[in-house]
């Protein structure tokens, strides 16, 4: 049965003109539509704005060294990563679109008393950038995190990420929890909290529209890598980005969204378990891509100690918005860890 008869029965039933299931079919698409031009429109803007931010001819100064660059291999991808200091292993995985330099305030400052290794994700840097959505899927990046974990020969480790990275370790910890010591995210709510809100909360519907974009074919063309690098506040780190995006995969880095982001009709998983080490949560509330309200009921799901800092006034990069005070919290949280 097409749809015209569809709707021309269950018409006659109600004793409603015919056309009215037609228009409403037709008035959700165009708001689809409308909400997926939204999201072009922003990648647009995006790149268009901050493509100028960066000098013509500018030379770029080498990368600072944060440790000793390594790599480890993930089922053929390779998996470069820094690492210095000695102690227990505390494992920092960046979002987008960044790279392992985005941890270079809080990396000198934990390895005094830890192991610190930092990730390029794969896509990133001078990481693997395999081709084809499938090879970005979750299970794929949880195993990256192993991958290094083998290399380093270390049964288990704090893992630390903001953003995609937070959502990888919000996964690692919930499909890996013998490799997981403790867990610390920034800026990157509980899986269900978020697709709650998705499923419930217009602001974020409306706030996420700029990822179903990404999630377009070919979206990967309206950007570029002074683009990526615009969120970036100093002018000599912004060029440190530009080189580095410059070396990576825009297609590798948009499969994150095209692969995990969710999608309508946000069905909440089944097959979440719960967290049962103890879990840090930094989360700069003028965050306007992940709204705080997906915060809320994050103690269900957590069977273990859990604190959460909130921060007035510092956006979606709160480690780059308040390095100082994101380093301390850090830092003091692991030190009470250790200690308990």
């Amino acid at each position: 049965m097409n749809m015209l008869h569809s709707a021309e029965l269950s018409s006659a039933v109600a004793g409603r003109p015919a056309t009215f299931s037609l228009r409403r079919d037709s008035r959700r698409r165009s708001q689809r539509r409308a909400v997926l031009a939204w999201g072009v429109w922003v990648v647009c803007a995006w790149g268009l704005a901050l493509a100028c931010l960066e000098p013509a001819g500018a030379q770029t100064p080498p990368l600072p060294a944060l440790g000793t660059s390594r790599f480890a291999d993930s089922d053929g991808v390779s998996i470069h990563f820094v690492e210095a200091g000695e102690g227990p292993v505390v494992v920092l995985l960046h979002g987008f679109p960044d790279f392992h330099y985005t941890w270079r305030d809080q990396f000198p400052e934990l390895a005094k008393t830890h192991r610190v290794v930092a990730l390029d994700l794969r896509g990133y840097h001078r990481s693997g950038q395999p081709e084809g959505i499938e090879n970005y899927r979750m299970e794929k990046l949880v195993g990256d995190v192993s991958a290094v974990l083998r290399e380093l020969k270390c049964e288990k480790a704090t893992i630390v990420g903001h953003d995609w990275g937070g959502a990888i370790a919000w996964s690692f910890a919930m499909q890996r929890p013998e490799q997981t010591e403790r867990l610390v995210v920034l800026n990157l709510p509980h899986p269900r909290g978020l697709i709650r809100e998705l499923k419930s909360n217009p602001a974020q519907q409306a706030n996420s529209a700029y990822a179903r974009g990404f999630q377009l074919p070919g979206a990967e063309k309206l950007l570029s890598a002074k683009a990526l690098a615009g969120w970036v506040k100093e002018p000599e780190a912004q060029a440190q980005y530009v080189a580095a995006f410059e070396k990576s995969s825009l297609p590798g880095m948009l499969n994150f969204y095209r692969a995990n982001y969710p999608r309508e009709p946000y069905a909440e998983p089944a097959d979440l378990p719960p967290v049962r080490c103890p879990v840090l949560m930094i989360h700069g509330l003028d965050d306007q891509a992940l709204l705080p309200g997906a915060l809320n009921d994050t103690w269900k799901w957590i069977e273990n100690e859990f604190t959460l800092v909130t921060i007035p006034k510092a956006g979606h990069f709160v480690h780059r918005d308040r390095p100082a005070q994101v380093t301390r919290v850090l830092k003091e949280w692991l030190t009470r860890q250790s200690g308990s």
